[in-house]
């Protein structure tokens, strides 16, 4: 099997964000690596604080009530960050925006708005659009499965058109407000031409869902995606500790995010932003290493004649996706090390049936048309050593019965 790790580091050397360092002299662009610590904290040692602070407050006293009416006014009128000290949590929160002025330079976007869960994220970009009379969306298969169920039961108000990646210009319509695409995707890691998947969208904004690669592997905004969205919760967090969701874009749909997220509640909570921070300064080595160690379980994953196909993205990354020959329930109920559970992204190895669980929600025949097979397993690889993940997996697999 032929699987590529993407050098991630030396990719983003190559164009990232500008941010000078030191005086004096010229601006030079700033890595990856060094972003991820510093973005968001730049004002820290100047506060006398090394580590960033996380602010519980719900609301912050003010006098001047004339003022407050000022910038409440603006924010609904304009959905900008109000100018000065904060107002209400709902508003705004200063440790979340840490967070989200970190994710949006690492992702090469004007802004970011951070929700409560992914799936809030979503909801506030379908409700973005929906105000604006653009309710349809054009999406192509697989998505995260409740991606996929929120789109199609039309929950709050929009109508999917599912579509291949060369469908997707002929499906527009006047009425069309997104195209929704997530490459390497959830659960077959299949991967998309972002940037043709741009130029077919015309001038219809198009989201990329880039949970799965993190801008470590791959930057969506810089192939002509106007939004990218996150599941907080997975990579950018890292520990499995904090569920979040967040959109990464540009200003002028940054403001009508935040209208949706003051009206509907969907917030971050503080604790969440602090840790979200903390996550994404050492993302670059965490996905790195656990790269490594996935591309080396892939390759022998694909060589295991009790394996019937190993699906690994050309990026790279630490998810795996493999089909056995065997009953797949026994491979989850056989692991000792790698944990049997939901979610991703994580120090640790999480494993699960996709068809079972994460994408249950979404209609059988529609599931398997997308390559989401009974037979399925997808993997989250962490941080454990190799050779201990290979001898677990090794036993799980002993017990399918496959060939």
């Amino acid at each position: 099997m032929d699987s590529v790790v993407y050098d991630t580091q030396d990719a983003y050397d190559a164009d990232a964000r500008s941010g000078e360092q030191g005086t004096g002299g010229p601006a030079r662009r700033r890595s990856l690596a060094t972003e991820a610590v510093h973005a968001g904290r730049e004002d820290l040692a100047a506060l006398g604080l090394h580590a960033a602070p996380i602010d519980l407050s719900t609301t912050y006293p003010s006098y001047d009530s004339r003022g407050e009416a000022a910038r409440i006014d603006a924010f609904a009128a304009e959905g900008a960050e109000p100018e000065g000290p904060p107002v209400y949590g709902r508003l705004g929160n200063p440790t979340v925006a840490r967070f989200e002025t970190a994710l949006a330079r690492l992702e090469g976007t004007e802004s970011a708005v951070a929700f409560a869960s992914g799936m809030a994220a979503l909801s506030a970009v379908l409700l973005v659009r929906n105000a604006m009379g653009l309710r349809h969306v054009v999406a192509v298969r697989p998505l995260y499965g409740c991606s996929d169920h929120l789109l199609t039961a039309g929950l709050l108000g929009s109508e999917v058109t599912w579509v291949d990646p060369d469908g997707i210009a002929g499906a527009l319509r006047p009425d069309t407000g997104l195209v929704m695409v997530e490459s390497p995707a959830n659960p077959t890691l299949a991967e998309l031409d972002l940037r043709a998947v741009a130029r077919a969208c015309g001038s219809v904004p198009l989201l990329a869902d880039n949970t799965f690669a993190t801008p470590v592997l791959q930057r969506p905004a810089e192939h002509g995606a106007r939004l990218v969205l996150h599941s907080a919760t997975k990579y950018l967090g890292g520990h499995g500790d904090v569920m979040a969701g967040v959109v990464a874009c540009d200003e002028e749909l940054a403001r009508r995010l935040r209208q949706v997220r003051f009206a509907t509640g969907g917030v971050l909570h503080p604790l969440a932003g602090y840790l979200l921070l903390r996550g994404l300064s050492t993302l670059p080595v965490r996905v790195r290493a656990a790269s490594a160690t996935a591309a080396e379980l892939a390759r022998r994953l694909a060589g295991d004649p009790r394996v019937e196909r190993v699906h690994y993205p050309r990026i790279g990354g630490a998810m795996i996706a493999f089909e056995v020959h065997g009953d797949p329930h026994e491979v989850i109920a056989g692991v000792r090390l790698v944990t049997p559970a939901v979610s991703l992204g994580s120090v640790d190895s999480l494993i699960q049936h996709p068809a079972s669980i994460s994408h249950r929600i979404v209609p059988t025949e529609d599931r398997h048309d997308s390559g989401v097979g009974d037979r399925l397993l997808r993997m989250s690889v962490g941080l454990e050593d190799v050779e201990d993940l290979w001898a677990d997996l090794d036993a799980a697999l002993g017990r399918t019965g496959g060939a």
